[in-house]
């Protein structure tokens, strides 16, 4: 039996999204992924982190190029829909992440994530108006790639030591109305 095409994993993420809550695991490499696959999850998800730790690098310190070929290489070896955790899309302006976003959804993932984080522990947020100009960049370059690829916007002020729930809503509508 054929391997399913990159749409036909996209169809299913789609789908699945559609159908309520579904458990995504986290597998760091090919063999923990196809591990996953085997256990029956229905779809699988990147982890900057697990990746990172498991090739000897922290969080945050692998290039968007090493992200882009794990992001393939995974996609490639499993039958199910893989989403990838695309950090902040390895660029702060607008069209960095256009342009990073368009190389993200061409590795064959079915989905894809970037956050608000800047990567300033200081400063860890971007400004709300460059921030959900990001999600706006990265929504037109995936309309421009076909449209298909899943895409969520996190924001991460839980996670960075700002945690104000009126300023998370706030950003997640908007990240909603950007096109996440």
């Amino acid at each position: 039996m054929a391997s399913p095409s990159v749409a036909d994993k996209r169809k299913v993420f789609r789908a699945l999204h559609a159908s309520g809550c579904f458990v995504i695991p986290n597998p760091w490499n090919v063999g923990s992924a196809r591990y996953l696959q085997g256990l029956g999850f229905k779809a699988l998800a990147t982890t900057s982190s697990g990746y990172a730790h498991s090739i000897g690098y922290s969080d945050g310190a692998i290039t968007r190029d090493m992200a882009l070929a794990h992001y393939r290489e995974i996609a490639a070896s499993t039958d199910v829909p893989v989403n990838a955790d695309f950090e902040n899309g390895y660029a702060d302006d607008p069209n960095g992440v256009a342009a990073n976003v368009t190389l993200c959804a061409a590795t064959g993932v079915a989905g894809l994530s970037i956050e608000d984080y800047t990567g300033n522990d200081a400063d860890p947020l971007y400004p709300f108006e460059l921030a959900v100009r990001r999600v706006r960049a990265a929504r037109a370059a995936i309309d421009q790639a076909g449209g298909d690829v899943v895409f969520t916007a996190r924001t991460e002020g839980f996670i960075k030591n700002r945690p104000d729930m009126a300023e998370t809503v706030r950003r997640l509508k908007a990240f909603v109305d950007a096109g996440a």
